[in-house]
């Protein structure tokens, strides 16, 4: 005789519906938007179905349908222009720059939206690296003072939380010291604690023409076959004022995200990349599988393990299901 019959929890929707142990909501995720030079320019990254490099005037009508829709957060990353590219980023400490007049104007337009703004030299640097490169070499120190600098200008622009994404060793306490010796106190750190060398980001790069130019990115970014080394890294960035830690990728890393929930008080941010993206929207696309339910599935997946937020492509497909 049957006793214990796991099924009756499960018997209707509404019985499912009480007994749900994981919930997506909008207050989740911030939504990630891609920036370039010009006037009345909307450009769609190929490899990225749905997704758009916008020019600062356009990006604030693409801001305002996401906020009409509920979204409050965003992630937004300059492509620059090669012409302004050099071996030590010096574009991102530019006050005048795409990215700090972009951040203004979001902000001035919708004061109410949160900003977490990317600090790392990729963008900027002509070698396509994190780091400053010397003989080869992603050298750590070095980098930090460019890093400082970057999280400075944008904070003065009115970014509400700098996201360091570099994996320079020490980063967050030099970005900490230089925002607090400056008064921006306010500011929060989302550290890219747990970034992992992925195949996963290869999209993202293209949207913002970032690849490095020479070797790859394995002596700062974790190497995929560890976990214990999330957990030095959590430390170290806890010790050193991180106020939220993140995970990137997420799909790939669910247990590393899991992880870090077990073990620390901060919030944990999760980043559904580029390329999870893609393999959804493109096999939707093709009719291999149900676009809409993989997505739900995979962003449910994500908060399962443990993240608090999420920063996704899908931010916006998202806040459009709500609304069906």
């Amino acid at each position: 005789m049957i006793t214990k019959r796991p099924r009756r929890n499960r018997y209707n929707e509404v019985i499912r519906s009480m007994v749900q142990e994981t919930a997506l909501e909008l207050n989740d995720f911030i939504f990630p938007l891609f920036i370039i030079e010009g006037q009345n320019q909307k450009v769609e990254v190929g490899s990225m179905p749905g997704i758009n490099r916008y020019s600062v005037d356009t990006l604030l009508d693409e801001v305002a349908s996401c906020v009409d829709l509920g979204i409050k957060a965003f992630a937004p990353f300059p492509s620059i222009p090669e012409n302004l590219k050099d071996k030590y980023a010096k574009e991102s400490a530019n006050p005048e720059g795409l990215f700090p007049r972009a951040i203004r104007e979001i902000k001035k337009n919708f004061p109410d939206v949160v900003l977490m703004t990317d600090v790392a030299m990729d963008p900027y640097s002509s070698d396509g690296h994190d780091g400053i490169v010397i003989n080869g070499e992603i050298v750590n120190d070095e980098t930090l003072e460019v890093l400082g600098n970057m999280a400075l200008t944008q904070a003065q622009a009115g970014a509400d939380i700098v996201g360091p994404s570099d994996m320079m060793d020490g980063r967050v306490g030099h970005i900490r010291r230089v925002l607090d010796e400056n008064g921006f106190h306010k500011v929060g750190i989302m550290s890219y604690t747990a970034k992992y060398a992925s195949a996963f980001y290869g999209p993202f790069r293209d949207a913002l023409d970032s690849a490095p130019k020479m070797g790859d990115k394995k002596t700062y970014q974790m190497n995929p076959a560890n976990s214990r080394e999330a957990l030095i890294e959590a430390a170290l960035d806890t010790e050193e004022g991180a106020d939220y830690l993140m995970v990137k990728p997420a799909l790939a890393y669910l247990d590393i995200i899991k992880l870090l929930r077990d073990n620390s008080h901060l919030p944990i941010a999760a980043y559904n990349v580029s390329g999870e993206y893609a393999m959804v929207k493109a096999a939707g696309l093709k009719g291999w599988i149900d676009g809409e339910k993989a997505m739900l599935e995979s962003l449910l997946s994500i908060k399962r393990a443990g993240a608090d937020i999420i920063l996704s492509y899908f931010a916006k497909d998202f806040a459009k299901y709500l609304q069906k």
